[in-house]
């Protein structure tokens, strides 16, 4: 499960969540030529073997990697800005407020197609 960019599941090691607030100032953030990446917890819980939160804030024009999949299921948020996302075979176009889902394995992505960063929000997890 651990790659090699924070965004996509690495970084504060595999501990279990405990209750808390986790704010964008305590999370990881990496520069990365798309943006920035900020993991803010990953680890297990009561019921899930791994759950990991993060954002990624997109440049205009940029997408974090090609569109891919992974066994966990994914939520992803738009909190900020425009852009599409591929999923189910279909781009759709996305903003501020849109929230996608993809079932473990299935392929998916997202792109920034506006003028401004776009922000994101995810959770991946597995049973």
């Amino acid at each position: 499960m651990s790659e090699s960019n924070p965004a996509f599941g690495i970084g504060l090691g595999i501990m279990p969540w405990a209750d808390a607030v986790y704010d964008l100032e305590q999370g990881k953030t990496a520069q990365e030529p798309f943006g920035s990446a900020t993991l803010y917890f990953e680890g297990k819980t009561q019921e899930l073997s791994y759950l990991v939160a993060g954002s990624v804030v997109l440049n205009p024009g940029q997408e974090p990697h090609p569109p891919h999949q992974h066994p966990e299921e994914e939520f992803l948020f738009i909190g900020e800005g425009t852009g599409e996302i591929l999923i189910d075979g279909k781009t759709r176009a996305v903003g501020a407020g849109s929230v996608m889902f993809s079932k473990g394995d299935s392929l998916h992505g997202v792109k920034n197609t506006g003028t401004v960063p776009m922000r994101f929000y995810y959770f991946k997890w597995l049973k």
